[in-house]
């Protein structure tokens, strides 16, 4: 039997998707559930996203079809709704509360951000005491087993970990330091490919005289 508790990795436009409809389900109860135009626009609205997209209807409702595969979405129709509408599962299927949902939306939709940035970004999704209790539900999503859904970042930053550890935003969260070291490391890869290829036109050049 499937374990509908276990964390899988999302794609991009899945995180974007999951993170909207988190977050109207918080700070705009009464719009919600949410029809897929309606969530179109949720994925691209301007403000509070990072990055910013351009997604169409075809892109938002295969984002929904890939997550309601996952458990992690569900279609509302029938009685008081006219057209399809659309609610995460996140809640149920994880067993999170307000806190960490909170969290999580703000992470799913702008990326790596620091204690500070995110209590003051997920004040009317749920209204942190203090940067202390934020910290403990990071540290408790972090801590979560068997799969994490959050970890430390660089510069005091915190990150999801939907993408199954691979961020997009994984060359920014990098040290500084490291980065020349791989450009370096390229370079001498490069240099040696062109030694071993100068080695053996001299062989060839060579033989031409024995």
């Amino acid at each position: 039997m499937r374990d509908h508790s276990k964390v899988e990795p999302l794609h991009p436009i899945e995180v974007r998707v999951l993170g909207s409809l988190l977050e109207k389900d918080l700070t705009t109860p009464e719009y919600y559930p949410l029809t897929l135009n309606a969530l179109q626009n949720a994925c691209n609205q301007k403000s509070s996203r990072e990055p910013i997209v351009n997604y169409d209807e075809t892109t938002v409702a295969q984002g929904l079809e890939l997550l309601r595969q996952k458990h992690l979405v569900m279609k509302v129709s029938g009685a008081g709704h006219r057209v399809e509408k659309y609610a995460h599962r996140l809640g149920e299927t994880l067993n999170l509360g307000r806190r960490e949902l909170a969290l999580l939306a703000v992470l799913m939709l702008r990326g790596p951000q620091t204690v500070g940035e995110l209590r003051g970004r997920t004040e009317r999704m749920h209204p942190f005491e203090d940067m202390e209790e934020v910290e403990r539900v990071l540290e408790a999503l972090a801590a979560r087993q068997p799969d994490p859904l959050a970890a430390p970042a660089t510069r005091g930053r915190w990150r999801h970990l939907w993408d199954g550890g691979a961020s997009h935003n994984e060359a920014e969260d990098e040290p500084a330091s490291s980065v020349p070291r791989q450009s370096l490391e390229s370079r001498v890869s490069a240099l040696e490919r062109e030694v071993d290829e100068l080695k053996r036109e001299i062989e060839s050049f060579r033989r031409q005289f024995e």
